[in-house]
């Protein structure tokens, strides 16, 4: 039986080690999101994330690049304040899962979206740099 790692392996998916520098620019990219969104600085945003990304909402709605960064410059998406928690990164080859926790005040289509959150982002490393593929966010009830 196979196991998992030898059949990543088998398939060209290496495991690269925890860098350092790797952690620190996901953490860094995930203020810059943040900071980018509050500012409502849709082209900060648009290099964060890929031309694919995904993002699936609280609410179980999935929206796609465009449609985000069409909420965040018409302001029907706001981020007033956000405070991170603990973030954890795992490296999977190219790909990072970044976890995390934040305290924001938040509203989305006018409802008050303000309380703790948890969510995840996946990154792939392309030509040296990392963009965001995925996204899923929870409000912690």
């Amino acid at each position: 039986m196979k196991t998992l790692v030898s059949v990543l392996l088998a398939a060209g998916v290496g495991f690269a080690a925890d860098s350092a520098s790797d952690v620190d620019t996901l953490k860094k990219l995930e203020h810059e999101w943040t900071d980018a969104q509050k500012a409502r600085d849709v082209a900060k945003l648009s290099s964060i994330m890929a031309d694919d990304w995904i993002g699936l909402g609280f609410d179980g709605n999935r929206t796609n690049k465009q449609d985000f960064l069409a909420a965040v410059k018409a302001g029907s998406t706001k981020l007033e304040s956000f405070t991170f928690g603990d973030m954890d990164v795992k490296f999977l080859g190219n790909v990072a899962v970044v976890q995390g926790g934040d305290t924001e005040k938040s509203s989305t289509h006018g409802e008050d979206t303000s309380g703790k959150w948890v969510w995840t982002d996946v990154f792939v490393k392309k030509d040296g740099r990392w963009q965001a593929v995925r996204s899923q966010s929870a409000r912690v009830r």
